[in-house]
């Protein structure tokens, strides 16, 4: 039903809808970039390190974690939580056919919690990990019904752009909010503030700009109604339950799409890991201040608005799945590079900034489009479920094993090179997945180019 609504509506309803899309990456992405990447990390383990004790530890109910840990932690516990809601979720949108209102929850759950971390003073490090959680794991919600769009608003020849357009905007909002921050943060004293009060007003801010902004989609998209009659009128969550199991049974029948949100699971598990950890690795081990941290943000939220848009052009010309291999090379000797990388040099962060930056929207962008070929008519929030999953809810392993190997090691230099075997598997696992039989398997056109 959704794809035939998308080619039969008027042309300028479905832009008009488009546009609306694009708009929630425009508000949500900058809980990414203010919180998860720039902010968070630090100042969390700064406030768990105030309150260890003499060997560095703090116990949340009771369990020792190391100070350094607990970010890591909390992240792993939030995706955790994510897998468990994401699934019923995504079912439920299927059934009723009402993404809205769900999307509407899920997203001022995040934008409340993230609006929460202003209190976040004193030793108040259980507090943080708690807001942590429950923002992360609503951001993921409501990315599965947010993705589950896609296919219904965009025909097959222009979802590699949509897509593309929707992470741009994104960015775009990471990168304009990022120099109110920087703005904020620098001249905290001339503002008559506090570094601390500085650091709690610029996380708060990203969950007021999370809702504001989520009013734009909500306002544009449609639901598209579930058929009369297909939504018992008792048991709604019991048959949730039931049709995530026949989701799943389904997609064991289309072992191509499985072997890709197998790849992308991998791959995918290390962009997550170094998005939510790559400012800790600036300020504990590269010994980078927090203005020059902010500084590599930005520059990655301006050139990942180039990349995204960049890479899908590569993509009409060569194709989705090759130009998601290119990206992960590069991912890869990015990391390595990383290892390598001298404490107290700005600007060798900066040059791995770009670089990053280059091959981040666009990896994500196209691995969302491509995969949306490969989603059965009629099933796209449940699928997306999955590629949620696989996106932030499956993304537990990296941050656990850099959690790890820091409580290990006592290293975040050990941390990062680990990753580099997400890329491999990763690469290797894709390049092995025959994408044009998968589009054609779940019952779709196959692009020109894909």
């Amino acid at each position: 039903m959704g794809r035939a609504a998308a080619q039969a509506a008027p042309d300028a309803d479905r832009r008009r809808e488009q546009r609306g899309w694009y708009f929630y990456d425009f508000a949500c992405s900058v809980y990414s970039t203010t919180v998860l990447t720039v902010f968070l990390g630090p100042y969390l383990t700064a406030i768990a390190k105030d309150a260890a004790d003499a060997d560095g530890f703090v116990h949340p109910l009771g369990v020792p974690v190391r100070a350094g840990s607990l970010f890591a932690y909390a992240v792993s516990a939030s995706v955790v939580l994510a897998v468990v809601l994401m699934p019923m979720v995504g079912a439920a949108a299927d059934r009723t056919g009402r993404k809205k209102p769900l999307l509407a929850a899920a997203a001022y759950t995040g934008a409340a919690a993230t609006a929460g971390m202003f209190f976040l003073d004193g030793h108040r490090y259980l507090l943080g990990a708690v807001l942590l959680i429950v923002a992360n794991a609503a951001l993921s919600v409501s990315m599965v019904l947010y993705n589950a769009y896609l296919p219904q608003i965009a025909g097959p020849e222009e979802r590699d752009r949509v897509s593309s357009r929707g992470w741009a905007f994104g960015y775009t909002a990471g990168a304009f909010v990022l120099v109110l921050n920087l703005v904020l943060y620098s001249g905290h004293d001339s503002f008559g503030l506090s570094e601390g009060t500085a650091v709690r007003i610029c996380l708060a801010s990203a969950g007021v700009w999370w809702g504001a902004f989520t009013l734009v989609p909500l306002r544009r998209l449609r639901d598209r109604r579930a058929p009369a009659g297909h939504v018992p009128a008792e048991g709604r969550v019991g048959a949730g339950w039931r049709q995530l199991i026949a989701t799943l049974r389904d997609m064991r029948a289309r072992p191509l799409t499985l072997a890709f949100l197998l790849a992308y699971l991998i791959y995918n598990d290390g962009v997550q890991t170094v998005i939510s950890q790559a400012s800790l690795y600036g300020s504990e081990e590269l010994g980078l201040d927090q203005n020059t941290l902010i500084v590599a943000v930005l520059l990655v939220q301006v050139l990942a608005v180039a990349g995204a848009l960049g890479m899908g052009r590569l993509a009409q010309t060569y194709g989705a799945k090759r130009t998601i291999l290119g990206s992960l090379a590069v991912w890869a000797l990015i990391l390595g590079t990383g290892y390598f990388l001298p404490a107290h040099s700005p600007a060798l962060f900066f040059v791995l900034a770009a670089a990053i930056g280059t091959v981040l929207g666009g990896s994500q962008a196209l691995s969302r489009s491509l995969f949306s070929h490969m989603v059965p008519s009629g099933k796209e929030a449940e699928y997306f479920s999955a590629y949620e999953m696989s996106d932030r809810g499956l993304s537990w392993l990296g941050p656990l094993v850099f959690g790890l190997a820091y409580q290990l090691t006592g290293s975040y230099r050990d941390a990062i090179i680990s990753l580099v075997i997400f890329f491999g598997v990763g690469f290797v696992l894709l390049a092995r997945v025959p994408v044009r039989a998968a589009v054609a398997a779940a019952g779709n056109p196959v692009p020109a180019r894909i």
